[in-house]
């Protein structure tokens, strides 16, 4: 597959922010109608919402579709798990008593809760579930020709990432609006210092190190009534399937960014290492518990991630890039360049979660779509890319790593209560196949 696939179009992303899209006839309000986009009949038309994933990033995602629009509803629901849904429509209906529409009827549990979610006449769905189903859901998604907002990561292996890129493809011919969970790119002191980087303030980049180190997350006990796949479901993030593995579904956010800065094109290979010293035992199922990767890029342009989860250790979180003119770090509230042109952040800073979806939704008032697609695959797959040389120990290349045909999950179809599905054994380096 051709890597120039995977572009971002800054300047695009700017104009759109810029552009205000509507003009007056008559006294009245209308649409830009250069884009032949669903919904755009009517500028007060209440915009129907569904969430699918309602966890609580997906919780939370819904909550701030519902701040983002005056006239927006939440009016289905879908989760596997009864009571994940029913505590999300509680907490929801206290906040948006006016807003949370959701008929009994239109609370949908199961695997295939989400084509019925997608079926119920929404215009935009919210994707939150656990990534091993979001190249499933995105694909019906803009099948569908619905709105967007997918969370990150948006695949856990090669294959996933290769449906996503053509679900995104075919989203730009429907003209929809795809915003990613890539919450920093909606960050206004990370935008700000980001644009500075791209538009030659450091000069010549040299090389970026990422570093983000904590503990452990949380864990849930598992409970007699419960079957194997029921507990897997419910501890989703330590199967490397259904999660990615943790530098896959959290690390993401820090290889999004070193994409960012150089300005989101691809690597010609990887290194790296990996493994688990602290989750030995069988609850943390097979995924990693620390990883370290060198990415090479063209121009002799080297980035690094250091990344690990292991309890009682110290926590760090940051991006540093160093380039001919000068140093940019981002850390904590530090947020700063040195060298030629110094400079520091000294503005307010937003909710980017919030931000996210008052531009998905501003976007779709005004008929200009925003997609944030062809970043969010390259991001996706340069984690993944990672996780795979940590795993074998190999280097690869990007070609090799996006044409993998190893999947590491069972077939969507397959996911049943009773399915008993172990998942790849826990990876050794320099035994594990990963291509």
């Amino acid at each position: 597959m051709n890597s120039n696939y995977i572009k971002h179009d800054l300047m695009n992303r700017r104009s759109f922010i810029r552009s205000s899209g509507m003009v007056a006839v008559g006294g009245t309000a209308l649409m830009n109608l250069g884009f032949a986009t669903p919904l755009f009949g009517k500028q007060r038309e209440t915009l129907k919402v569904g969430l699918i994933g309602c966890g609580g990033r997906g919780t939370g995602a819904a909550n701030q579709a519902l701040k983002a629009d005056p006239n927006v509803e939440l009016v289905a629901m879908g989760d596997v798990f009864k009571d994940r849904l029913d505590e999300s429509y509680g907490n929801l209906v206290k906040i948006h008593p006016e807003k949370v529409k959701v008929k009994p009827e239109n609370r949908f549990v199961g695997f295939d809760a989400y084509k019925n979610v997608i079926a119920s006449g929404v215009d935009v769905v919210l994707l939150a579930a656990p990534p091993g189903f979001r190249p499933e859901h995105l694909e019906a998604s803009v099948a569908a020709g619905k709105h967007i907002f997918c969370e990150k990561p948006m695949a856990v292996d090669a294959p996933g990432v290769r449906r996503v890129m053509q679900a995104v493809k075919e989203s730009k011919t429907k003209n929809l609006s795809l915003v990613s969970g890539f919450t920093f790119r909606y960050d206004k002191r990370r935008r700000e210092l980001f644009s500075r980087v791209l538009d030659g303030q450091l000069g010549q980049i040299d090389m970026i190190t990422s570093t983000r180190n904590g503990g452990n997350l949380w864990y849930k006990e598992r409970q007699p009534e419960w079957t194997d796949m029921e507990y897997k479901m419910r501890n989703w993030y330590y199967y490397n399937w259904l999660s990615g593995d943790f530098i896959v579904e959290m690390i993401v956010h820090s290889f999004d960014m070193m994409a960012w800065a150089l300005g989101d094109q691809v690597p010609l290979r990887a290194t790296g290492t990996g493994g688990r010293q602290a989750r030995v035992d069988s609850k943390w199922g097979n995924i990693y518990d620390h990883f370290a990767v060198e990415l090479e890029y063209a121009n002799d342009v080297k980035a690094f991630n250091f990344c690990r989860q292991q309890t009682g250790t110290s926590s760090k979180n940051t991006v540093e890039i160093a380039g001919t003119k000068g140093k940019a770090f981002l850390g904590g509230n530090k947020t700063h360049i040195t060298g030629e042109i110094p400079w520091e952040f000294t503005g307010e800073d937003n909710d980017p979660y919030q931000t996210q979806h008052d531009e998905l939704f501003a976007a779709i008032r005004k008929g200009t779509p925003i997609n944030d697609g062809e970043f969010m695959a390259n991001s996706t797959m340069l984690a993944i890319l990672s996780r795979m040389v940590g795993y074998s120990g190999q280097t690869l290349t990007w070609e090799e790593a996006l044409n993998s045909n190893q999947s590491i999950g069972p077939a969507p179809d397959a996911y049943h209560w009773d399915l008993v599905f172990n998942g790849p054994e826990v990876a050794i380096p320099g035994v594990t196949k990963v291509v």
